[in-house]
């Protein structure tokens, strides 16, 4: 196989994306095709589709071997799971799967047919395999069980951020840097109060610490 796209989003590195797609339906991104694939014809009627489904690369979470178990962050990371009844990226094949919703599409921008979505759950430059379109008939299942994780995650932290820092972030960019932060970016088994943790978003360096579930932004670098 090889990547028909590119995902253009906020996030550079791993580090603060929501751990499923649609947790953040604030955040945006691009789909950007390969040059082979900048063909207008290709996306004919995907105007009619209000989501998609992503068929990608956990191009990061690439290894030699794989385990027949894994430590899903939704259980704290402390409790072992079989692979295939997890999300986890570390798998025998690092394929990922994400439903977003279709914004808009551009047939003819400076980098060829460009789809806008919204809810992606991908680093900056992930390669997409395919693109199809969701079919609620077939793909919505409301009696569906799920598991260890039934409910979809509350925002887990109130978040304060100084406006003299939220002046630095674009307005259209606040309330998804909010969404994101309220989920807890921090890795499940780290709750150090004294720690200060940062990660990149939409060419910002944004630098946090946690204490009693309040999570207070403390610097914002362009």
């Amino acid at each position: 196989m090889e990547a028909i796209a590119h995902i253009r989003s906020e996030f550079p590195t791993k580090f603060g994306i929501p751990r499923q797609a649609g947790l953040v339906a604030e955040l945006r991104a691009r789909i950007v095709f390969t040059p082979a694939y900048r063909l207008p014809e290709c996306l004919h009627g995907i105007q009619g589709f209000s989501h998609l489904w992503l068929i990608w690369e956990f191009s990061q979470a690439r290894r030699d071997g794989w385990s027949p178990t894994v430590r899903p962050p939704r259980l704290g990371g402390n409790r072992r799971l079989g692979v295939f009844a997890t999300r986890s990226p570390f798998r025998p094949n690092p394929i990922g799967l994400s439903c977003v919703r279709l914004e808009q599409v551009k047939l003819s921008t400076p980098e060829g047919p460009v789809l806008y979505i919204s809810g992606a759950d991908l680093m900056d430059g992930t390669p997409i395999y395919d693109v199809k379109p969701y079919l609620p008939y077939a793909d919505c299942h409301p009696e569906a069980v799920g598991g260890f994780a039934a409910q979809a995650p509350e925002p887990l932290l109130a978040v304060v951020i100084p406006p003299v820092l939220l002046e630095r972030v674009p307005d259209e960019r606040r309330a998804a840097l909010s969404g994101v932060l309220a989920l807890d970016p921090r890795p499940p088994y780290q709750d150090d109060p004294e720690r200060v943790y940062g990660f990149g978003f939409a060419g910002l360096e944004v630098r946090f610490s946690v204490r009693d579930r309040v999570l207070t932004v403390l610097d914002i670098q362009c």
